[in-house]
């Protein structure tokens, strides 16, 4: 087993941190939140008194975090963890960030001959819990045979994109599609309900036809159409609107990088700026359904 430092306790980093100790792991952890540190110590963690602390004799060191500058600072900025490094440890950002920063990054780091990949995940946070993510990982392929020994036992599919930033420029692909087959499923279902039919019958209809997909089959946006799914739960997340909003703005960023048309990701990302305008942002992204269901006037 692994020596491995985790930065980042959120509700996804929290999971995997946790299911590296039950692997068996030597886990040491660093987030600002007391309560998630707490939660890491219960599940039989070591806690680090300050962030460099868990680059202290690491295998790898694994991070979770909201954006890409806070990946930059972290390890590139004044006093970053770049100064605390081993030179053996493997570094694992898992976060979803711009693929710039992510190269940002690995070339500082491989300045002082410290490796880099970037791993970012799909699966949320039953995912995260249940150890079954997807990790899209950027680097080289010695780098990303390496970084299996610890994301094996975090998730359940682990594909190599191709060098630093791919694992990002996958990610983002990947979810500007879901937002807009979720967009489109949510649109569909209503239309088939305003015209008096029943949305699990038209769900099974769509299941059995060209139009299935996966938001209509594992993610129902239709409330009570599928159980344990957030549309039957109050659109408790899940994913948030939040999350799959700030996912939109890096695919456009990253279209306008290369001039690639992508209008469909374009109007999606309008769609959940909408929802978090209208106060809607820590709801599941599945609850862009509401924006065809709720009649005004």
């Amino acid at each position: 087993m692994a020596k491995v430092g985790f930065i980042g306790l959120g509700n996804m980093g929290g999971p995997m941190a946790i299911n590296l100790v039950k692997a068996g792991h030597e886990v040491t952890v660093f987030d600002l939140s007391d309560t998630a540190m707490a939660q890491l110590k219960e599940a039989g963690a070591a806690l680090a008194d300050k962030i460099s602390d868990v680059c202290a004799d690491a295998d790898f060191v694994v991070s979770m975090l909201p954006a890409g500058k806070h990946v930059r600072a972290i390890f590139t900025g004044e006093d970053g963890l770049v100064n605390y490094l081993d030179k053996k440890t493997l570094v694992i950002d898992s976060s979803t960030i711009d693929a710039e920063s992510a190269q940002f990054v690995g070339k500082a780091l491989a300045l002082v001959g410290i490796s880099f990949v970037d791993a970012p995940v799909s699966g949320g946070v039953a995912g995260a819990a249940a150890g079954t993510l997807t990790f899209i990982v950027g680097g080289s392929e010695t780098n990303f045979d390496k970084a299996k020994t610890v994301l094996s036992h975090m998730g359940k599919n682990i594909f190599h994109a191709g060098e630093i930033g791919a694992g990002q420029v996958a990610k983002i692909c990947n979810n500007m599609l879901l937002s807009i087959l979720m967009a489109g499923t949510s649109e569909a279902l209503q239309l088939g309900v305003d015209h008096g039919l029943d949305a699990k019958v038209l769900s099974d209809i769509m299941l059995a036809s060209s139009g299935r997909n996966w938001t209509l089959e594992l993610y129902n946006p239709c409330p009570d159409v599928l159980p344990n799914v957030p549309s039957s739960n109050g659109y408790k997340p899940g994913f948030m609107v939040d999350l799959m909003a700030k996912d939109l703005g890096l695919a456009q960023q990253a279209a306008q990088q290369t001039n690639s048309a992508t209008p469909m990701g374009a109007l999606a990302k309008n769609l959940y700026n909408l929802m978090q305008n209208q106060g809607k942002g820590s709801e599941d992204f599945s609850a862009i359904f509401k924006l065809y269901s709720e009649k005004k006037g």
